[in-house]
């Protein structure tokens, strides 16, 4: 069995690549989101143990990127955090199963094996908000029936403000899960995007899906032209 392990943290990467490989798997590991994201989507794995804080891309971009370009490899999540708001973001995103660190060998190639063994997941429903629709799997949206053409940064933020449709959510929460904990750009950025969805998927139909909440952030409901 082939394993793909994301992990910043060196020593224990190594720890893990080692311990597979004495359990009988095939292993590489890389350091960085973006080198995940990279090898997860040019090699063919039976499985991916992906870190949630991890330079470049967190695992949460990761394994929703990962998803969105149908690449339905069973990923299990990998981070310090511990709650279940992390572990509900995780599966809402796309994870099979979540491990918090530290964490018992043992388990780790328990739940290897039995991803391994339940195979791919299912393909994800398409998300809906009124008449607004947003397809993960095909990287496509569409209002009314009519495709909506979104750049990649786009379909990631109406994705992440579909997913919590009816939420208010801050920019801060925006930037760390549509760019990254490490963003250290502007903040605006989080409104010239907003600007430009608003342009896209609300003005041509004449509705007015984003809210915009004084003080707090955004919020996306099922607003009827």
């Amino acid at each position: 069995m082939r394993v793909l392990v994301v992990e910043d943290e060196v020593p224990l990467a190594e720890t893990v690549r080692q311990g597979l490989a004495d359990a009988g798997f095939n292993v590489d590991v890389v350091h960085t989101g973006t080198d995940g994201l990279w090898a997860a989507t040019e090699k063919a794995y039976d499985v991916i143990v992906l870190d949630i804080m991890l330079p470049g891309l967190n695992g949460y971009r990761v394994c929703e990127r990962l998803r969105a370009a149908g690449v339905w490899t069973p990923v299990l999540m990998l981070t310090a955090k511990d709650g279940e708001y992390d572990q509900a973001d995780a599966f809402d995103l796309g994870a099979d199963d979540y491990l918090t660190k530290p964490f018992s060998f043992v388990v780790l190639t328990a739940r290897l094996r039995a991803l391994v063994r339940r195979g791919a997941p299912v393909r994800p429903v398409v998300l809906t908000v009124g008449d607004l629709s947003l397809d993960p799997a095909r990287h496509r949206v569409e209002r009314a029936g009519e495709e909506v053409r979104l750049t990649p940064r786009e379909f990631s933020l109406l994705c992440f403000l579909m997913r919590r449709a009816g939420d208010v959510v801050t920019k801060t929460e925006i930037l760390e899960n549509v760019w990254d904990t490490h963003y250290d750009g502007p903040a605006n950025v989080v409104e010239v995007y907003v600007g430009y969805l608003r342009r896209k998927i609300d003005q041509p139909f004449f509705h007015h899906s984003i809210q915009t909440v004084r003080g707090s952030g955004y919020r996306l409901v099922d607003d009827p032209a």
